[in-house]
């Protein structure tokens, strides 16, 4: 039973507590302390996040027919969303959907007549390991993020003025504890005005040497000391979040700025540093069939890990090149995410988008992170 992970005995838990289809007694013994003393297991798999969901861009389809908007609004109550069914770390569901309003002005005075909003309405279930058939719904993640009109800033805790915090409300579950546990600091998502955004330089180590992209017209998305709430379980902890991913407008292209992860687990402190690449690919008949998707390679910690042996490898090839090489040597997030988009124009009003990531050498607790916080980005990194 060596390397059993918190995790792995929270859905033990449940199963041995009925709230899953039983396991045998003997797999249902307490789990030693001593046991869960040699830290997070690391997994490498394919499909570490997986699944679909659907984007209808209502604010691009539903214009304003009143007159009393600013000219080109979308109409008062219209709508984007993203209804998604995605699985994380194979034992954990996420099914639900995210809605996002627009501010909106009069035509004449310029007053706002409705705020910018994002509402979250998502059913967070566990899974059986022994048959993922089985599962059941445990809470859910859930509340409103307003919208800052001046800076477009998300304030994560900006919804308990409504009486509606963004959080995750985890229902008791066998000797599983309730609990419920808030979401907080901002995201600060891509500039309104583009006239303004400057280039910058992203270095990486990639083979044993220093690699650079220069990104003529970076916009950057700001996590201020965002912080993500802990669960489904317990196991997955409070983590504080800083740094950014920065949006290049001529290539499409996103590129993280150190994204720092810092949590406490088993009474240690951890700190994940996320570098890399998010690379759009468009299809050759995109005009015609909508088609893209975005390539990743997510490095975790790549300048505390193991230096690659197959340095040669990337020797020769250009910066940019290797920049956007996968090194397998190292922790990594890779895989796709596609879209197949519908098109008026050039204008995308609707997508459908299957998740296809894979994990090298990451922890549960790695891979919960990133996919919350893609989640709280689901805006910004699925508009054009």
């Amino acid at each position: 039973m060596r390397g059993r992970t918190q995790t792995a005995w929270m859905i033990g838990a449940l199963l041995c507590a009925g709230a899953l289809p039983a396991l045998p007694a003997a797999a249902c013994m307490p789990l030693p302390i001593t046991e869960l003393a040699d830290g997070p297991e690391q997994i490498t798999k394919d499909s570490i996040i997986a699944g679909t969901m659907d984007i209808d861009f209502g604010t691009r389809t539903t214009k304003d027919t009143s007159g009393d908007l600013k000219q080109g609004s979308p109409a008062l109550g219209a709508k984007d969303s993203y209804k998604f069914n995605l699985t994380v770390a194979d034992t954990t569901r996420f099914s639900g959907t995210v809605t996002r309003q627009p501010n909106l002005y009069g035509k004449t005075m310029g007053r706002k007549k409705q705020d910018a909003q994002l509402f979250y309405s998502i059913d967070m279930a566990v899974r059986n390991p022994k048959d993922l058939k089985q599962e059941k719904t445990v809470g859910k993640w859930v509340g409103t993020v307003p919208i800052d009109a001046s800076s477009g800033a998300f304030d994560l805790a900006g919804g308990k003025d409504k009486e509606s915090s963004l959080r995750m409300a985890v229902d008791a579950v066998g000797r599983a504890p309730a609990f419920t546990d808030a979401f907080r600091g901002k995201l600060v998502g891509k500039a309104e005005t583009k006239e303004s955004l400057a280039s910058y330089t992203f270095k990486r180590a990639v083979g044993g040497r220093t690699v650079q992209v220069v990104v003529k017209k970076s916009d950057p998305m700001r996590f201020d000391n965002v912080v993500l709430a802990k669960g489904p379980a317990e196991t997955y902890p409070t983590t504080t979040v800083a740094g950014r991913l920065d949006y290049d407008y001529e290539t499409g292209n996103w590129y993280t700025d150190r994204i720092r992860f810092a949590y406490e687990l088993d009474g240690k402190e951890h700190e994940d540093v996320v570098t890399g690449s998010i690379k759009w690919v468009e299809d050759p008949d995109r005009a015609t069939n909508g088609k893209g998707y975005y390539e990743f390679n997510l490095r975790f910690n790549e300048e505390g890990a193991k230096k690659s042996s197959e340095s040669s490898a990337f020797e020769k090839m250009s910066d940019e090149d290797a920049f956007f090489a996968i090194d397998d040597s190292v922790p990594a997030m890779t895989g796709r995410v596609t879209y197949a988009d519908t098109m008026t124009g050039e204008t995308v009003t609707a997508s459908k988008v299957t998740y296809d990531l894979h994990a090298n050498k990451l922890t549960k607790q790695q891979i919960m992170n990133f996919f919350k916080l893609w989640i709280l980005a689901i805006g910004p990194t699925n508009d054009e």
